[in-house]
């Protein structure tokens, strides 16, 4: 597929997956959803892959949906917009259960659905200046598809007030509430990136795969469930050939093979 909404490069076993339509604020619409699916079904089978690197060309992250796809799905019948909608459903759950870590590099603006872009990547650096809402409430509508995971990441207290108020934010509170990991001073946006990468490439790959699994499923299992499935999961990696290189190379008081 070529791809005209969005862009990617790999660079150091890290992709950069960018939103590119800076002129309607890298809103998205049918054409971005399903190109940026078919990029992670691409990235999914590279498995020299570290880590994505998610972000939007030009002064903003994703405003949200493009304006101009609203004015056709408003015509659309339910059966037409249901098909859209879990199209959109299925790529959010795509990029938060991606192997690899996905980092999100929030440069600007993040609006409405734009926020569930947000809220599936594992780890979130955003630019002090950098504007979050979920607004939908404004237009008549709610945050569902994204609902899920910004439950997840804020909790419901906080989910309740801003899908409710529709409030904008700057970085420094979008951390406050837990929306974000980091909010740095934009000219430092980059290095607070690079940094992080560093800190995942220092570690194993598949441990941090596992890692992810781990962190998603237990919260839904009960006591009897989540007993075994974490004795088998750190018995599993134990006896792994990664578990055996980190173990090994700690006790040998040297660097791990995958550390470069």
């Amino acid at each position: 597929m070529k791809y005209t909404t969005i862009k990617s490069d790999i660079k150091d076993s890290v992709a950069y997956v960018s939103f590119c339509r800076p002129e309607v604020h890298n809103a998205f619409n049918d054409a971005v959803i399903y190109e940026m699916t078919d990029m992670f079904k691409k990235l999914d089978g590279d498995k020299s892959l570290r880590a994505v690197v998610l972000t939007g060309e030009g002064k903003s992250f994703c405003a949200g949906a493009d304006l101009n796809w609203m004015k056709r799905v408003i015509t659309q019948s339910f059966e037409e917009n249901l098909k859209e909608s879990n199209a959109l459903a299925d790529l959010f759950a795509m990029i938060y259960h991606f192997r690899c870590p996905v980092i999100g590099r929030i440069n600007g603006a993040a609006i409405g659905g734009g926020v569930g872009f947000v809220a599936v990547c594992d780890i979130a650096i955003a630019a002090e200046s950098a504007i979050f809402s979920f607004s939908e409430v404004k237009i008549g509508l709610v945050p569902a598809c994204i609902g899920p995971y910004v439950v997840k990441k804020i909790g419901e207290g906080k989910a309740r007030e801003f899908f409710i108020t529709g409030e904008r934010m700057k970085g420094p509170k979008a951390r406050e509430i837990g929306m974000i990991n980091q909010s740095v001073p934009d000219d430092k946006l980059d290095d607070a990136v690079n940094d992080l990468l560093r800190m995942i490439k220092s570690s194993g790959p598949e441990a941090i795969a596992v890692a992810k699994v781990l962190v998603s499923s237990v919260p839904n299992m009960s006591e009897d469930e989540y007993k075994p499935f974490t004795a088998e999961m750190i018995a599993k990696l134990r006896i792994s050939d990664e578990g055996q290189e980190g173990m090994n190379a700690f006790l040998e008081k040297r660097k791990p093979k995958w550390v470069k």
